[in-house]
């Protein structure tokens, strides 16, 4: 998957898999009681941010299951939920 274009002034957006293995790593560190707190409050802050990434690609994903399995009756468009 390619990375998405950066806006101004931002770094470019990990694709979803690099998302969820550095969000992996960082739930490790934090669970391993070793940080500083200082250390832990980065991770933390890291980790909130590649779950809202992660978070963002699920929703866009969601969206086109929806468009993709639309079915028509009678000539209008139902959206089917993606369970």
């Amino acid at each position: 998957m390619i990375n998405q274009p950066s806006q101004e002034g931002q770094a470019e957006k990990p694709s979803f898999e690099a998302a969820l293995e550095k969000l992996q790593l960082t739930v490790k560190k934090l669970e391993s009681g070793e940080l500083s707190l200082e250390d832990a409050l980065r991770q933390f802050e890291e980790g909130v941010k590649l779950t809202r990434i992660c978070q963002e690609y699920l929703t866009a994903a969601e969206h086109k299951v929806e468009i993709l399995t639309k079915g028509t009756t009678n000539d209008s468009v139902q959206l089917q939920n993606f369970p």
